[in-house]
């Protein structure tokens, strides 16, 4: 196997998307932020920064968008949606973090996805790391991929 993001000389480079199909796309991801249950009490609303959740949700949709900026070989892409989800699970205890990204174009929107997550996360420890500098974001991954000529893909 090839990998897609170097010539034949061993050169990185940006994929030639231009002869692919514009099909819809979406790509899912995942993470999660651990801590202890009195820094998630906090991040549930007793942070005195505010809205933890809120604000680690914008900043996925920042990250989401701004992905070709921060990975070098990404395409800019025209992003139809960014959606996160940040759910308090006292069983972890942490947040979860889930990501979904759309488009409509000639490459997939993993990437965005998945920066959408890590950017998320890492705003939700910039945000409690006074209470507790020992959190752990663990679990960044992929979960699903539609479209495209690859097809379909599920962790």
């Amino acid at each position: 196997m090839s990998l897609t993001h170097f010539d034949a000389a061993g050169q990185a480079h940006m994929v030639d998307v231009s002869g692919k199909e514009s099909t819809a796309r979406e790509a899912v991801a995942e993470g999660v932020v651990l801590m202890s249950p009195e820094t998630l009490a906090l991040a549930q609303g007793g942070a005195t920064k505010g809205d933890v959740l809120g604000v680690a949700r914008l900043a996925g949709i920042m990250g989401a968008k701004r992905t070709a900026d921060l990975i070098p070989l990404c395409h800019p892409l025209p992003i139809t949606k960014v959606a996160l989800d940040l759910i308090p699970d006292p069983a972890l205890p942490g947040i979860r973090v889930t990501a979904t990204v759309r488009t409509t174009g000639q490459t997939g929107v993993e990437m965005e996805a998945l920066t959408a997550v890590a950017t998320a996360c890492l705003t939700v420890y910039d945000m409690l790391k006074a209470a507790e500098k020992g959190m752990q974001i663990n679990g960044i991954r992929l979960l699903t991929k539609t479209g495209g000529k690859s097809g379909d893909w599920r962790a």
